[in-house]
């Protein structure tokens, strides 16, 4: 056996092996390999078909790989970076609010999120206030009815920004760091009203050894 066919059986193992991988970057990994080796193999031999056919394949293997890379890459600085909405603003349309108004009501049919500009909002069944640059309603496109989990009225006029759930499931599927971001934004909220409610039930149970004397001085 000749130094080239080894090569070949080489690049043949290869191939069997990438088809068995499970994951995209070891397959293309492989590929590249496979291909590498049945270049060499077809060029000594005369096998112009393989020869044609792996001089296209081993490019586009390469070319997936690095998109493939830079894409993980992508995924891991969104899952890493502060949830910052400045580059989600051109997907949005701006709106003015005024004193008083209700954005949304709690059992209302969720439809969009927004975003906070100017003026000042609070979420009514839980009281908090949103400062500016928040983002408030996307629980609503996460919740299994789509309704509101919560009231948002305006307290002082101002503006902010709004974008359908529709656009955001667009944005979801195209662009993963998106998806990784409204993930993490959802999670945040979540925990930021256990956190809330944990703070109620303690101050209520701090509570309850001044109400128990009153209560007893009452019934005696």
């Amino acid at each position: 056996m000749t130094w080239y066919e080894a090569i070949g059986w080489f690049g043949a193992v290869l191939a069997v092996t990438g088809s068995a991988m499970k994951t995209i970057i070891p397959l293309r990994c492989i590929g590249i390999g496979a291909n590498i080796c049945s270049l060499i193999f077809s060029s000594f031999t005369g096998n112009y078909p393989s020869l044609v056919v792996n001089l296209i394949l081993l490019p586009l293997n390469g070319t997936r790989l690095y998109q493939m890379l830079g894409l993980i890459k992508r995924v891991k600085h969104a899952s890493k970076s502060d949830l910052s909405m400045e580059w989600l603003k051109p997907f949005m349309t701006r709106r003015r609010t005024q004193t008083g108004e209700v954005l949304f009501a709690k059992g209302d049919v969720a439809n969009c999120m927004f975003f906070t500009i100017s003026g000042r909002y609070r979420l009514k069944e839980i009281d908090i206030e949103l400062l500016q640059g928040q983002v408030v309603g996307e629980m609503g496109f996460m919740s299994p009815s789509n309704t509101r989990t919560q009231t948002l009225e305006c307290l002082e006029a101002g503006e902010v920004l709004s974008i359908s759930y529709d656009e955001v499931r667009q944005l979801y599927f195209q662009n993963p760091e998106f998806g990784f971001y409204f993930l993490r934004l959802t999670s945040e909220r979540l925990f930021a009203n256990m956190e809330k409610m944990e703070e109620e039930i303690a101050r209520l149970r701090a509570a309850l050894p001044d109400i128990e004397p009153v209560q007893k001085a009452a019934s005696a």
